[in-house]
């Protein structure tokens, strides 16, 4: 806590010095504006250099920004060859280990483990059932189905099974 307290005072510090730094700087390159006492033509020519000044300052932002934009392409660029330079790193293939969980845990848990530990003595057994035999097959003759249900007849039992078990 006394670390970061004396972190936030410095932090605090810091940022007080940037702005007297801003201040100061700005104090020396913008001199004060006098416009009291100056007639129309003279405000129109102050207007007009300020308006000059603004265009100079504002070409030079937009160049310095170009060549901004200029270098982090490039830097992009050169980070692109690095890699290519390096070539493509194939990792070895990995071998596949069997470590018992005794042995798993010795290496964790170093000289402490001293209980040996089954894990397959805990499962439990599960029997597997045929559910094929418990199902009955019914095979019919399939032609007295199809000569049951042609027909209005068939179509009208078809109709009322469907609505039987809905009416129940």
């Amino acid at each position: 806590s006394l670390m970061l307290a004396k972190a936030k005072e410095e932090w605090d510090q810091e940022i007080v010095d940037k702005q007297s730094e801003k201040e100061r700087y700005l104090s020396e390159r913008i001199t004060p504006l006098h416009t009291s006492g100056l007639s129309l033509s003279q405000l129109q020519d102050l207007c007009r250099e300020l308006h000059e000044k603004v265009e100079i300052v504002d070409e030079e932002r937009y160049d310095i920004e170009a060549k901004c934009n200029h270098n982090t392409r490039e830097i992009k660029d050169l980070k692109i060859k690095v890699l290519d330079l390096r070539g493509k790193f194939k990792r070895p293939p990995l071998r596949r280990v069997r470590v018992s969980a005794d042995a798993m845990l010795r290496a964790l848990l170093g000289s402490k483990h001293k209980v040996s530990m089954d894990l397959r003595a805990n499962l439990k057994s599960v029997k597997k059932e045929d559910t094929e035999k418990e199902r009955p097959v019914e095979v019919g003759d399939w032609r007295k189905n199809v000569e049951a249900m042609s027909g209005m007849e068939g179509r009208k039992k078809m109709f009322d099974a469907a609505k039987s078990p809905t009416g129940q």
